[in-house]
């Protein structure tokens, strides 16, 4: 089994909220233009997604686009407990 290489100058590992040893890797590689994420279980990449820096801005956008549905939920759900109305509208969108 190949070992695993350091993350590169800029990176970061976050933990999966199931545990198990599971975590999403994000490193950029500037020389190539590319943003890598990858999922790990162990010291194990399970499999890897390659993203040009152009495609990021739109990840980062959706990304966004979702904590902010997430907070003004939550904040809907302090502020009037009984609504039982949800946004069925979905995060993703096309165009």
């Amino acid at each position: 089994m190949p070992a695993v290489r350091p993350l590169p100058q800029l990176g970061s590992i976050f933990l999966d909220a199931r545990g198990e040893d599971r975590a999403l890797r994000v490193s950029w590689h500037h020389e190539s233009g590319l943003v890598v994420v990858s999922l790990w279980r162990e010291n194990v990449c399970a499999g890897s997604f390659r993203l040009t820096v152009d495609e990021v801005p739109d990840l980062i956008d959706l990304l966004r686009s979702g904590l902010d549905r997430a907070y003004d939920a939550a904040l809907g759900e302090r502020e009037d407990p009984g609504d039982d109305r949800a946004d069925t509208a979905p995060l993703y969108g096309i165009g």
